[in-house]
């Protein structure tokens, strides 16, 4: 729980986690969300305070919970794992100033068609998906409200996206891509 003393860190071995901070009213903000073989809490075991977070799983899950004195040791008897860490915790920073950038230049529209684009296994082509968690916690990752994820999902069907039962159908991954990268000014989806 956030403002736990930190006494081990995780990797995802299956499953989703969620990662979530709660303000004074008890309101929850996601910062982000881990799947298989990602790692969280290595930051929190370094700084020897308290979770800055909270963590909580969203689907069947399986967790390795390493604790600080294993960690600590690791990284004191082995270079190359301390090496591992930093560059772990560079890409959760990386991920973060991500998020942040989207959240300042993107739409609403623009960043669930970007989540939908991650999701994809093809590059090109149509495809169709499976939402990996559901639409209130995927609203909660991308800094929306669960009726504004409605909206945007509806406004992505001039472009070819259904998303229906939790699966999404898209027919053109380019033309998803394309709109996820457009100018936020350009970005308008015309009602056709």
């Amino acid at each position: 729980m956030q403002g736990d003393e930190v006494d081990a860190c995780f990797i995802v071995l299956d499953g989703w986690v969620k990662l979530y901070r709660l303000n004074q009213y008890g309101d929850d903000a996601v910062v982000a969300i881990f799947s298989r073989g990602q790692s969280f809490a290595e930051a929190a075991v370094f700084s020897m305070g308290k979770y800055p977070v909270a963590a909580e799983t969203v689907t069947d899950t399986r967790l390795l919970r390493i604790p600080c004195s294993a960690l600590l040791q690791c990284v004191r008897e082995n270079p190359q794992f301390a090496l591992a860490m930093l560059a772990s915790t560079s890409q959760h920073l990386q991920r973060l100033v991500r998020q942040i950038e989207q959240l300042k230049t993107h739409t609403g529209t623009q960043r669930v068609a970007r989540f939908l684009e991650s999701l994809c296994p093809v590059d090109a082509g149509p495809c169709t998906i499976g939402l990996p968690y559901d639409k209130a916690l995927i609203a909660s990752r991308l800094g929306m409200k669960p009726e504004s994820l409605s909206r945007a999902f509806a406004r992505l069907r001039n472009i070819g996206v259904r998303v229906e039962k939790g699966a999404a159908a898209i027919s053109s991954v380019e033309r998803l891509r394309n709109y996820a990268n457009e100018d936020r000014s350009d970005a308008r989806i015309s009602k056709s």
